[in-house]
C-alpha cells in the first residue's frame, strides 16, 4: 500500500476486516484505478452506508460520507447534483444496496446519474449478524436461515442493466487486476456505473457453510469464474454455479445532472433570471 499512501488515512490503520476478507483487495484495486486516472484526493467524494464494505471510506483521504443503512446512493445523489464536477464513488454491499437500499439502487440507474457504485457481493450480512441477504444462494445457511435459505437470489448486475445503467461489470477478488480495469472504466464512464465484486466472507458465510479457509474460498472463485466469451459457449447446465465476469453493459445515454443543468438554464432564460 505504501505507493498509494497519499490516498490513505494511515492513522486509521490497521484495518478492522477479518483475516481473509476480500475487502482489502477491492480497496487496493480501487486505489490503483484512481491513481491511473490521475484524480486528486479533493476531486473525489466517497459515500458508503452500513456494512463491512462501508467501512472502507474511513481509510481513504478523500471527501467521505459514512451514512445510514441503505441510503448511500441517496446521499451520493445529493452530492452529485450539488457538485456535478465531483467524481462520486459509492461503496456498498449486497445487503446495503439491494435490500433496504434497493429502490435507491434501481432509480439511480433509471435516472442514469453519474455515480460509480462499487458493490461488494459476499452473499451475506457480514457485519451485522450473518443474516440472509438478497444474494444468499438457495440452500446456504445464515443466522436467519439455519436450515438453508429458501429465497432465490438477486442478479445484482442484471438488475442494474434492466434498470438502465450505462456501465455494468462483474469481477472477483481473485482477478484483482481485471477488477482494477473494471473500476477504472466505471469511473471514467459518464452515467450510472456499477462494478459488482464477488468477494468471500470467510467468517460469517464461510464458516456456516463449511467452505474451508479464506484461501479455499478464493480458490473456488478462481475455479468457478468464467468470462463472458467463454460463457457464451456454455450450456445452462454448464453455467450452473458459475460466476460470469466481464463488462456486461457499456452504452452511452443522456446523463441526469447534465440534463438537469440544461433544463435549469432553459427555465432561467424563459423567465429572464440571471
Amino acid at each position: 500500500m505504501f505507493e498509494y499512501a497519499k490516498y490513505l488515512r494511515l492513522n486509521k490503520f490497521p484495518l478492522i476486516w477479518c483475516a481473509g476478507c476480500g475487502d482489502g483487495i477491492v480497496l487496493k484495486a480501487m486505489l490503483r484505478a484512481i491513481d491511473k486516472i490521475g484524480l486528486s484526493n479533493d476531486e473525489i467524494t466517497m459515500v458508503s452506508g452500513i456494512g463491512c464494505s462501508s467501512r472502507l471510506p474511513g481509510y481513504v483521504d478523500f471527501n467521505t460520507l459514512h451514512t445510514t443503512h441503505g441510503r448511500a446512493i441517496a446521499f451520493a445523489t445529493g452530492v452529485k447534483i450539488a457538485k456535478p464536477e465531483m467524481t462520486v464513488i459509492v461503496v456498498t454491499g449486497d445487503g446495503d444496496a439491494t435490500a433496504i437500499g434497493g429502490n435507491h439502487y434501481i432509480h439511480a440507474a433509471r435516472r442514469n446519474l453519474d455515480l460509480t457504485v462499487i458493490l461488494f457481493n459476499n452473499n451475506i450480512y457480514g457485519m451485522t449478524g450473518g443474516q440472509v441477504s438478497p444474494t444468499t444462494p438457495v440452500g446456504k445457511k445464515a443466522s436467519t436461515s439455519p436450515y438453508g435459505n429458501l429465497e432465490p437470489s438477486f442478479n445484482i448486475s442484471g438488475l442494474a442493466q434492466a434498470a438502465g445503467a450505462s456501465f455494468v461489470a462483474r469481477g472477483t477478488v481473485h482477478g484483482a487486476h481485471m477488477l482494477e480495469k473494471f473500476i477504472e472504466k466505471a469511473i471514467r464512464k459518464k452515467g450510472f456505473s456499477v462494478v459488482e465484486v464477488i468477494t468471500p466472507c470467510p467468517t460469517a458465510y464461510g464458516r456456516r457453510n463449511r467452505m474451508g479457509t479464506a484461501v479455499n474460498m478464493i480458490q473456488d472463485l478462481k475455479e468457478n469464474a468464467v468470462t463472458l466469451k467463454k460463457a457464451a459457449k456454455m450450456s445452462p447446465e454448464e453455467l450452473e454455479g458459475k460466476v460470469v465476469t466481464g463488462v456486461l453493459v457499456d452504452i452511452d445515454k443522456p446523463e441526469y445532472t447534465e440534463e438537469y443543468a440544461k433544463l435549469s438554464e432553459q427555465l432561467k432564460n424563459k423567465v429572464g433570471v440571471d
